[in-house]
């Protein structure tokens, strides 16, 4: 069974794709100068004694389909407290590139 699902639609149509907790998901959704990509993990850590997982976004910058930059973090989407929450990647360098 599929822990990840994807669609996406453009001129030529609507498509899905499905991700496992092994295999996880991708995608980069992109213009010719900007892009962002997001990645689907399963993350697992230990409470109270039992291994527990939960599913985590990381989010991408990047520089489109020319590739000209680096990509880079801008954070992550995760469960805190039971409800989704993005958490700005901590990074002094990419939180000057995003105000601008």
């Amino acid at each position: 069974m599929a822990r990840f699902y994807a669609e996406i639609q453009g001129n030529r149509g609507s498509a899905s794709r499905m991700g496992t907790p092994n295999s996880g998901i991708e995608g980069h959704i992109r213009g010719w100068d900007v892009g962002v990509k997001v990645y689907g993990s399963v993350i697992g850590y230990v409470d109270s004694g039992k291994l527990q997982t939960d599913d985590e976004f990381q989010v991408v910058v990047t520089s489109g389909s020319n590739g000209r930059l680096s990509s880079y973090s801008i954070g992550t989407v995760k469960l805190i407290d039971g409800k989704p929450t993005f958490v700005q990647t901590e990074d002094e360098a990419n939180r000057t590139v995003l105000e601008v």
